[in-house]
């Protein structure tokens, strides 16, 4: 597999929730993306439906604001805030805005293989303590939601939405899995003058990525360690999007390397991990 680029160039991606419609940011080719392809679907409340096809991906939406009805095949889902829906490769896709609008996060890689239609409640997410789990020491401290993982079949996407506490650290102790996973995040929820700090680095002594994140920014960890910090006062919250590198032998959340000097703290993920 070529080695990716990780670099400002390649990894960040500035205000993706600013057009209205279908729109993609992050693909193979254009981004250090190899497999994950994201985009937005943002409609008002009286737009026309969307309509497409998935090809040869498998696809994920997760909606961020408002309200949506996702049509696939003899599948009809309706999604609230936060709540997700999996559709396989080869599918016809309409996505119909509910009576205030709605913002869906779509995630995609290609696929061999053809999984069921899947509907995700975040309500149920929250519920389940290997999907839902409060982790993180102190100045660390975050919730986690595993949307998209060992609760959904597929073959390389997984995806779920991470909240920090104010200033605090996430995705910490720093880990990277990039044999096994290509990552992204989606910054949400932080209305100005919320930001954070997002590092990407294979070197601890100078960081490749070493970023200001605000809402709608997307940052790429094609490898390398990957921790966040919130600025004080504020809240770092983003949609986490992985897709596998080979397909079902690799997508295994929660498997990961904690960069050396932290070992002894663990990775965080531990109750995330029994649900895989």
């Amino acid at each position: 597999m070529p080695t990716q680029v990780t670099s400002p160039t390649t990894c960040i991606v500035r205000g993706t929730h600013t057009r209205k419609g279908r729109t993609e940011a992050v693909a193979p080719g254009a981004t250090a993306a190899r497999h994950l392809h994201y985009g937005r679907i943002i409609l008002d409340a009286f737009d026309a439906p969307v309509r497409f096809a998935t090809e040869d991906r498998e696809t994920g939406f997760i909606c961020l604001r408002g309200a949506a009805t996702v049509r696939t095949g003899d599948a009809s889902f309706a999604l609230g805030r936060y709540d997700a829906a999996y559709v396989p490769r080869e599918s016809s896709v309409e996505i119909t805005p509910g009576p205030d609008g709605c913002d869906l996060a779509e995630i995609a890689a290609p696929v061999s293989t053809r999984h069921p239609a899947q509907f995700v409640s975040f309500a149920d997410v929250r519920k389940d303590p290997t999907l839902h789990v409060d982790t993180g020491g102190p100045t660390a401290k975050r919730d986690l939601n595993v949307l998209i993982g060992k609760n959904v079949k597929a073959s390389r996407i997984m995806a779920g939405i991470t909240f920090s506490q104010p200033g605090n650290w996430t995705s910490w102790p720093p880990h990277e899995h990039a044999t096994m996973l290509e990552e992204a995040y989606l910054y949400i929820d932080m209305p100005a003058p919320t930001f954070g700090i997002q590092l990407v680095y294979t070197n601890p002594q100078e960081p490749e990525v070493a970023t200001i994140v605000r809402e709608g920014d997307v940052v790429l960890m094609p490898a390398g360690y990957h921790p966040n910090v919130a600025a004080p006062g504020g809240s770092i919250n983003f949609v986490w999007m992985m897709a596998a590198n080979r397909e079902d032998a690799d997508r295994q959340y929660g498997v990961v390397n904690v960069q050396p000097e932290f070992a002894a703290l663990g990775s965080g993920l531990d109750a995330a991990r029994e649900q895989k």
